[in-house]
């Protein structure tokens, strides 16, 4: 690549931009940021205060929007990146997060890394890009846009079974939980959608999305990518309702404290500890939100974040 060695004038010098009202108090790293939303919002282990605490922390990202599309732009690529390295942690994917980055951002290939876990990277961050489409179109969600989710989930990877359900019996290894014979599959999947139709509307999105998650891995209705797929519609419906995507972390003691949650909700009729467990990753992505787009003192953040620099003074707006 050749450098361009054009002589360039020096930038006019412009007027230094004054913070937004409120932003000096809180001119702090994104890292004291969230030491100080932990302060001021602190975890909730009852579900209708930790519902609570959601809408209000979404109402002070909401106070920031429309967000900056270039910060947001950097946001969402580190963001995606890392949702995606998670979301394949959790099923087996041994690739690092650098190499989640250099696989889907720069189409490298890691050596000693099978092909299916390119696949995967690859696939899942597609997947991303289509629900977040399907979002910010007001697309309604249903079996259709599940297959086709699913389709882009295992595409090139098992593709006679990309967005198709199941045609065999499975069990999942080291679970209680046996997922409805095949000859049931279709039935409770039409269920799982009335279901839907009937709550989306009255039920809180975060409840929405954490039993949406639960009640489509529970019928386990393809042969693999059940619980990617599942994460991506629970982040489809908190993204059309307002939320960032909540990424479930896939390190040993945070994918065992799902399972543990998922079995509660599948073998003993308990889905509380399912949903406070996404409740609680709802809460932290809102938290890293905050913490990136309050620090944005350019020249369309003037006037934005009232109600957010309000409740980090103690108060509301």
């Amino acid at each position: 690549m050749t450098q361009d060695t054009t002589s360039r004038q020096p930038p006019t010098p412009t007027a230094p931009q004054s913070p937004p009202a409120g932003a000096g108090a809180f001119a702090q790293s994104p890292m004291e940021l969230l030491a100080a939303l932990e302060r001021v919002f602190p975890k909730c282990d009852a579900l209708p205060q930790a519902l609570s605490q959601l809408d209000d922390l979404k109402q002070c990202l909401d106070s920031f929007r429309p967000l900056n599309p270039a910060q947001l732009a950097r946001l969402l690529e580190t963001w995606d990146t890392e949702y995606t390295y998670e979301s394949n942690r959790i099923e087996g994917n041994t690739l690092t997060l650098q190499e989640t980055y250099l696989v889907i951002a720069k189409g490298m290939t890691i050596k000693g890394k099978k092909l299916d876990e390119h696949l995967e990277a690859r696939n899942h961050q597609e997947a991303i890009h289509y629900i977040r489409e399907l979002a910010e179109k007001s697309t309604a969600l249903n079996e259709y846009l599940l297959n086709s989710i699913h389709n882009i989930v295992l595409g090139g990877i098992r593709p006679r079974e990309a967005g198709i359900y199941r045609q065999q019996d499975v069990t999942i290894a080291g679970a209680r939980h046996v997922p409805p014979q095949t000859w049931m599959v279709k039935k409770l999947m039409e269920d799982i959608f009335l279901w839907y139709g009937e709550h989306k509307d009255s039920l809180h999105p975060v409840l929405l999305a954490a039993d949406m998650h639960e009640k489509i891995v529970s019928v386990h209705p393809w042969i693999d990518g059940n619980g990617r797929t599942s994460r991506l519609v629970m982040n489809l419906i908190l993204m059309q309702h307002g939320f960032p995507i909540a990424r479930i972390a896939g390190d040993d003691q945070a994918r065992l404290a799902y399972y543990n949650a998922l079995e509660q909700a599948q073998t003993q009729d308990n889905p509380a500890p399912f949903r406070l467990l996404v409740a609680a990753y709802v809460r932290q992505s809102l938290f890293d939100f905050l913490a990136m787009v309050s620090g944005n003192t350019s020249a369309d953040a003037q006037g934005k974040g009232g109600y957010f620099f309000a409740r980090m003074a103690g108060g509301k707006k």
